[in-house]
């Protein structure tokens, strides 16, 4: 995992991202459309002039489909997270714009009945989804974002299920 200054962090494309746990503290997981087998947490951009927890809030609706008092906020991570893309990658992703992605996580407990998760969005990121110990989506996520996943994971572990 990379923890950079702010202004070292010029070639990474600012995002966040969100742990969403249910009542048991079980963390939401999408399988990629785009890469079956690939599961995540919700993640997304920030865009010019939006606040990162403004921005988390958007990409849960946009994501999961839940609005913003579906989901208490519980926590923030209190630094950048920053990942590199494989080089394989960054050619395509963002037209090589970026060297990889800092992100500001948040921990998000859902409020709402869990029938409000609605991934047929307008633009659907995950194929389906699933409540999983946040040890096992840091076993299972790509390994180019493992350390992020693992501080994240780690951070918030006393709100986590075991």
């Amino acid at each position: 995992m990379s923890k950079h200054k702010d202004a070292a962090l010029a070639d990474y494309r600012p995002c966040v991202g969100i742990v969403l746990v249910n009542g048991a503290g079980l963390v939401f997981a999408g399988e990629r459309l785009d890469m079956p087998g690939a599961w995540q947490m919700p993640q997304g951009g920030i865009d010019d002039g939006e606040a990162p927890l403004e921005a988390a809030l958007r990409e849960l609706g946009e994501e999961v489909g839940l609005a913003p008092g579906a989901v208490a906020v519980e926590a923030e991570h209190p630094d950048w997270l920053a990942y590199d893309l494989p080089e394989a990658l960054r050619g395509g992703a963002w037209k090589g714009r970026w060297r990889g992605q800092r992100q500001r996580w948040f921990l998000m407990r859902l409020v709402a009945p869990e029938a409000a998760i609605r991934i047929d969005t307008a633009h659907p990121e995950f194929g389906r989804w699933q409540w999983m110990r946040g040890d096992d989506l840091v076993a299972g996520i790509v390994p180019f974002k493992r350390d992020i996943y693992a501080a994240v994971i780690g951070r918030f572990a006393d709100r986590l299920a075991r």
